[in-house]
């Protein structure tokens, strides 16, 4: 049996109003909103009495989707450090595709998007950034060049 497709990426947030903003600035669409709690997401997570708020945003293509919770109860925790490197073990970015590097880093930032590295060219094909998004994750950013 194989995989059929990847469904999403779940990323825990604070402030999930301003997520959802942060990542439709960016250009995913937000596809609905609505509450868990119960024994299935109390079975699910390993936690007990779950309950917490969920957005789902995709991509313009519907293929890609972000799921955006925040956690009622139990209180989400917090890592030592929001500003982690990039080569901590586990997940460390999500890439998306955009049309101009410039002009969504410029949408970004007034979003809290804050630059990891640079801009950089890789030969003539990609312009590439990495900036931290909602709750300290790196968001990838890649525009291919003609």
């Amino acid at each position: 049996m194989a995989v059929q497709r990847m469904d999403n990426v779940g990323i825990v947030v604070e402030d999930l109003d301003a997520a959802i903003a942060f990542f439709v600035e960016l250009g995913l669409e937000l596809e609905g909103r609505t509450e868990v709690k119960g024994l299935v997401a109390d079975q699910c997570t390993g936690l007990d009495g779950v309950h917490c708020d969920i957005a789902m945003v995709r991509t313009p293509d519907g293929h890609s989707r972000l799921e955006l919770a925040k956690y009622r109860s139990p209180a989400a925790t917090r890592p030592e450090r929001r500003d982690q490197p990039h080569n901590i073990l586990g997940t460390h970015r999500v890439m998306f595709a955009v049309d101009d590097i410039k002009d969504t880093l410029a949408r970004l930032r007034p979003h809290g998007a804050e630059l990891v590295g640079e801009l950089a060219r890789f030969e003539d094909s990609y312009l590439l950034c990495y900036v931290r998004g909602p709750e300290g994750v790196i968001v990838g950013l890649a525009e291919q060049l003609s």
